[in-house]
């Protein structure tokens, strides 16, 4: 979702294999004498996240409310209070302390009075223009997609935004783009300025996207790097929360040889992936992963981690938006093959896989919205093909906008399954 480029089942992560991995990367955090026993009674208390014949990650609890499975806040990068997280999530995007407020002070500064005022208007604007209606069409038109636990969405960026809108009831979303990954810092420690420019940073990143749908990836970059806020999980917070999740959980995460999430020290300076862990306005549980990845045939080759890591979610859909028209280029064929032979369906704009790829491919296309061409700035990339179909009345009335030609008058939205299904 960015000009610029950019389980089924996950292992049940056993206690002990989890407590081997902390004693080799972790040798300062120690296990109570207590914690053996703990995870054998917590093992009738597991949240689990996906559907019940098709179990994927699961977190343990403790049994004793007095105590904490794992004591320390490195341990397996378990926070010792949910309630930090979420209330930093919310910060974040404007809003107020949902219980104990734990940043009171920097809510009462000015600064975050601006801001959350600031971000109320772009949020009015983007439930007005973009997530009222997406909604509405989604829930008439890809019913059926939305059933699935979980939706891969190549070149995104931090786009969780849209991938919600799109998709709200799904339970795993797959993220990825060339941003980098970093853990926030402590607000406490930052200073007043800091804080400021912080949050005037994120503003500027995520203003194009409320208003537009898009990110521009040149000054999204700039912005996500230039504060302390660094990284892409400030704006995949802000939108977590504002669109109503509650954060319970978020770790480093890279992909191991088979594509199994594995964690990373809480303490290191960046990792390859982030897992936010949340839940749902009506309580449903949400993984949110992001990945810095390189989606070029140099950097997903077909048998590697991360398509390992996708295709054990299940042939899930795909959402394509404001890609730049990459997979529309001979050095992103892996990417583009990859969700010809591995999704259930995709929902995209014209920068997703070519028009004609899909007809080649066999698969059914419903056409909505219409289609005069690309920007100038992509014009190596027009589907005549495409321009005919809706010229041939091929087209559905949509009234909202989406991708680059996000005028609703001039939005092409594609929504194509395999095996010529229409």
């Amino acid at each position: 979702m960015a000009l610029i480029p950019l389980l089924g089942s996950f292992r049940r992560l056993r206690f002990f294999a989890l407590a081997a991995l902390a004693a080799v990367a972790l040798p300062s955090c120690q296990l109570p004498p207590q914690a053996q026993q703990w995870a054998h009674r917590a093992s009738t208390r597991l949240g689990s996240i996906g559907s019940a014949a098709n179990p994927t990650i699961r977190r343990a609890e403790s049994v004793d409310a007095r105590r904490e499975l794992f004591p320390t806040p490195l341990a397996f990068n378990v926070p010792r209070q949910a309630s930090s997280l979420n209330d930093t999530a919310r910060f974040l995007a404007g809003l107020p302390a949902s219980g104990g407020d734990t940043l009171a002070n920097l809510r009462s500064s000015g600064n975050w009075a601006n801001h959350q005022a600031k971000l109320d208007s772009l949020w009015a604007t983007f439930d007005s223009r973009h997530e009222a209606p997406i909604r509405n069409w989604a829930a008439s038109q890809i019913g059926d997609l939305q059933q699935a636990n979980a939706l891969f969405y190549p070149f995104s960026g931090p786009d969780f935004l849209f991938a919600n809108a799109f998709f709200p009831r799904t339970d795993t979303f797959v993220l990825c783009g060339l941003e980098p990954c970093e853990p926030l810092p402590p607000l406490s420690q930052m200073s007043e300025g800091e804080v400021a420019s912080g949050l005037a940073g994120l503003q500027t990143s995520i203003s194009t996207v409320m208003q537009f749908s898009f990110f521009i990836t040149k000054d999204m970059r700039r912005d996500l790097v230039n504060t302390r806020f660094r990284g892409v999980l400030p704006v995949i917070l802000t939108f977590m929360a504002r669109t109503g999740h509650r954060i319970d959980s978020i770790d480093l995460v890279r992909l191991d040889g088979t594509g199994n999430p594995v964690l990373v020290a809480a303490n290191s300076s960046s990792a390859p992936g982030l897992l936010i862990r949340g839940r749902a306005p009506n309580g449903a549980s949400r993984r949110v992963f992001y990945f810095k990845q390189d989606l070029s045939d140099g950097g997903m080759s077909p048998g590697g981690p991360f398509a390992r890591f996708v295709s054990a979610l299940g042939r899930p859909p795909a959402f394509v938006k404001s890609a730049s028209y990459l997979m529309h280029e001979s050095g992103f064929g892996a990417v583009r093959n990859f969700l010809l032979n591995n999704c259930r369906g995709i929902v995209q704009d014209p920068s997703g896989v070519p028009y004609q790829s899909l007809l080649s491919a066999g698969w059914g296309v419903r056409l909505y919205g219409n289609y005069h061409g690309t920007l100038d700035m992509f014009n190596s990339h027009q589907q005549p093909d495409l321009i005919d179909a809706y010229r041939a009345g091929r087209g559905q009335a949509i009234d909202f906008g989406v991708g680059y030609m996000y005028n609703p008058n001039d939005t092409c939205l594609m929504v194509a399954h395999p095996g010529a299904r229409q």
